[in-house]
């Protein structure tokens, strides 16, 4: 399933919602490892909003690993700041969504 482009007010709601979050997911020395994305393959099948935390990344480096996360998780990045980055993916299943989009 791929999702539509997120809105600017899509993209800010999102913000709000993962704004006081503890990162879900840290991404470190190991990299994009096939584990890391069955985890996060995982925790947005759970919660379709995951919080990222990337550890001794420069900003080259986070933005290839934003760029790949994307492509691979098919979910959509909703902001990063500095050393996080939100990912949005909703369930397929409409009846199961927790969070909706206008």
């Amino acid at each position: 399933m791929e999702i539509p482009p997120l809105t600017g007010a899509q993209k800010t709601l999102l913000r709000s919602l993962g704004q006081t979050r503890e990162p879900d997911l840290k991404v470190g020395k190991g990299g994009l490892t096939p584990e890391f994305f069955k985890e996060l393959g995982r925790l947005l099948a759970a919660h379709e909003l995951v919080k990222l935390r990337f550890l001794g990344a420069d900003r080259p480096t986070r933005a290839k690993f934003i760029e790949k996360i994307t492509r691979e998780s098919g979910g959509a990045l909703a902001g990063a700041v500095g050393h996080t980055a939100l990912f949005y993916r909703p369930n397929p299943d409409a009846t199961r969504r927790k969070i909706t989009l206008a």
